[in-house]
């Protein structure tokens, strides 16, 4: 079970590296944002299971700037888009 955990980590890491290095919408960008996020929870849960501290700790910060990029590429809105009936 831990190998499995290990492969789909590093394949939705390679995945989502991919979305938000082509930056080819917001959207996509913001999921791979997610992605990567995911790919860390997973990552953690890897070292968990070996209680690999250094790992731990490098994929819960990289989960926090994850979230940050989830919060600014699908949640912000952005700059100069306002929602309203007249546009």
């Amino acid at each position: 079970m831990k190998d499995i955990l290990g492969y789909v980590a590093m394949s939705c890491g390679i995945i989502a590296a991919i979305m938000v290095s082509a930056n080819v919408s917001r959207r996509v960008t913001g999921y791979g944002f997610a992605v990567l996020l995911l790919s860390s929870l997973i990552w953690i849960a890897f070292a968990f299971s070996g209680y690999d501290q250094p790992l731990i700790i490098q994929n819960s910060v990289l989960a926090v700037i994850n979230l940050l990029g989830v919060y600014r590429w699908l949640i912000l809105k952005a700059p100069g888009r306002t929602t309203g009936a007249g546009r």
